[in-house]
């Protein structure tokens, strides 16, 4: 199968999803302990904001997973009717 214009913009928006990713899970980890003057949160309160930056990643990775496996399996699909037409 050859490299197509498709999965050129699949790998572009699956790496824009791994910085913005990248980008959300460090800002909830590291900058919060980082505050100077702040009070320390509560783990339980660490825990549930890490959480809720973790699982829409998890989520994405999952909905890119099934997008890959959509468009090879479109592809492959149209070149079995291609393949399949008399001339």
């Amino acid at each position: 199968m050859s490299f197509s214009l498709a999965d050129a913009i699949f790998w572009i928006a699956v790496a824009c999803c791994v910085v913005a990713q990248l980008a959300i899970v460090h800002s909830v980890v590291i900058s919060p302990a980082r505050v100077p003057g702040s009070e320390p949160t509560s783990a339980s309160r660490r825990v549930a904001e890490i959480a809720w930056a973790v699982i829409p990643g998890i989520a994405l990775a999952f909905v890119l997973v099934f997008t890959w496996r959509a468009m090879h399996a479109a592809a492959a699909a149209a070149g079995a009717i291609a393949s399949n037409v008399p001339l």
